[in-house]
């Protein structure tokens, strides 16, 4: 007769046995985003007002990449860190996770002292996010703040953040950190849709476009869903560009009703001439 000792070893070790073999869950990457309004979360009273951070979440598979926008209205790297919005992320950050960084709009607004920024301190900001970010073994990835729409008379897109696109250039270069030019890149996707269809990127609503609005809307700095949809499609771009760990590899798919072509004949096809 087996010895009952015997008995509960043996099961014993089969568990074992199982809980090493077994892979456990897959860790989901969460990417943070921290920046200021351009990319921060919107309530629905300011609705169609849409932060690029907002649509960036349907861009991954969500079974392995996690969005958590931390941008908020109005804030510089000053402002961010001095409300204690920076520690918290610290804190949680895992090895592998990502920080994308956006800021420079309320930096460099000399007319608000509140949140200015000049851009040196600008610089120490930045750097701080970099470092205390790889010091956790995460990544993080610069990006330079989007254009503001503003032609000149000949209907060419100007370039709205000089000084603080370069610093953020700077520190990429000299921390070797990605970086994603949203600055150049916003700026040339604004001039192809040229002085008048660019106006559907940003917030332009004349009266009665929308309830929120009713006297209409002039703001040449913040997104319609559309602009921000649009933004959110140049951040990814570089993802893949870059070929960014993880992120890269885990975009969304389409489903496969849409990832089936258009039909090019029959009763549903459309026509080619006039």
């Amino acid at each position: 007769m087996r010895h009952p000792l015997l008995k509960v070893t043996a099961v014993m070790s089969l568990l074992l046995l199982m809980a090493f073999a077994a892979p456990g869950p897959r860790k989901k990457t969460k990417l943070y985003m921290i920046g200021d309004s351009t990319m921060a979360n919107k309530p629905q009273q300011v609705f169609p007002e849409t932060g690029w951070g907002m649509p960036l979440a349907t861009f991954f598979d969500t079974a392995a990449v996690v969005v958590d926008n931390r941008a908020q209205n109005g804030r510089s790297t000053r402002t961010f860190l001095a409300e204690n919005r920076w520690q918290p992320i610290v804190d949680a950050l895992q090895e592998g996770d990502y920080v994308f960084i956006q800021f420079g709009h309320n930096d460099e607004a000399e007319n608000y002292p509140d949140r200015y920024t000049p851009p040196e301190d600008y610089r120490k900001n930045l750097i701080k996010f970099v470092t205390e970010t790889q010091r956790k073994k995460a990544n993080p990835v610069l990006l330079t703040p989007i254009t503001r729409r503003k032609f000149d008379k000949d209907g060419r897109q100007q370039e709205t953040h000089v000084a603080y696109s370069k610093v953020t250039t700077e520190v990429a270069n000299k921390y070797k950190v990605p970086l994603i030019d949203l600055d150049k890149m916003s700026r040339d996707l604004v001039q192809q849709f040229g002085v008048d269809k660019s106006l559907l990127l940003y917030l332009e609503l004349a009266p009665g476009d929308h309830p929120n609005y009713p006297y209409g809307h002039h703001d040449n700095t913040h997104f319609t869903e559309l602009g921000a949809r649009k933004m959110a499609q140049l951040a990814v771009s570089q993802v893949v560009a870059q070929k960014l760990p993880i992120l890269s590899e885990h975009l969304a798919k389409p489903t496969a009703k849409n990832a089936v072509p258009p039909a090019t004949n029959g009763k549903d096809a459309q026509p080619t001439t006039p």
